[in-house]
């Protein structure tokens, strides 16, 4: 494998603390180091993920599992996964497969990881995309206010799977940080947060 990617395993995944709730940060964390890289996906795909790492096996076959089978019925197999691009705030995936002459497929995070755990293969993550956006968490936080501090940093810097539009990223960083502002008892700042979330809803 290449200098520049590094293997990752899966931290856990954190719902969300806003307002509203709905989103998850998928953490991962680099093998060997204490890097932590948190993607935004949606519960959707957030359920998909945590069937498979409780070993939870559906009645029938979901859409990762079906994608899983027609890849084994073609006689092929998967043979690693890799994120390897931030754009505009939105993570990129290739799925590797095992033979050379397929090219690595595109694809997003949430359902390249689901697909690397199903056929039980490495997860990777570009250096450079480590380096622009992993961080080291507080030693000092505890384990449920670490994660918390994870999603929001996620959230307030708008990194997911999805091109979110400038509107709804700027409507998402403005509720991230009324709360915060509630939370630690600046009124001021809430309301003038409020107040600016108001004008940007009815400028829409």
């Amino acid at each position: 494998m290449d200098n520049d990617k590094i293997q990752v395993d899966i931290l856990g995944l954190s719902p969300t603390p806003a307002p509203g709730g709905g989103g998850y940060a998928l953490i991962l964390k680099e093998i060997g180091g204490e890097r932590r890289l948190p993607i935004i996906i949606g519960s959707f795909e957030a359920q998909h993920i945590a069937l498979e790492l409780e070993g939870i096996k559906p009645p029938r076959p979901l859409t990762h599992d079906l994608i899983r089978n027609i890849i084994e019925q073609l006689g092929f197999s998967i043979s690693h996964v890799y994120i390897n691009e931030l754009r505009d705030g939105t993570f990129f995936a290739k799925i590797k497969m095992d033979v050379g002459s397929i090219d690595e497929i595109d694809s997003r995070p949430s359902d390249a990881i689901a697909l690397a755990l199903k056929f039980a293969v490495p997860i990777y993550v570009s250096e450079e995309v480590m380096n622009e956006v992993a961080f080291v968490p507080d030693k000092e936080s505890d384990e449920e206010g670490a994660e918390d501090d994870i999603f929001r940093q996620a959230e307030s810097a708008g990194l997911g799977e999805e091109v979110v539009d400038p509107y709804t990223k700027k409507i998402n960083k403005l509720q991230t940080d009324l709360k915060t502002a509630i939370d630690s008892e600046d009124y001021e700042k809430a309301a003038s947060i409020r107040d600016e979330i108001k004008k940007l809803e009815l400028s829409r």
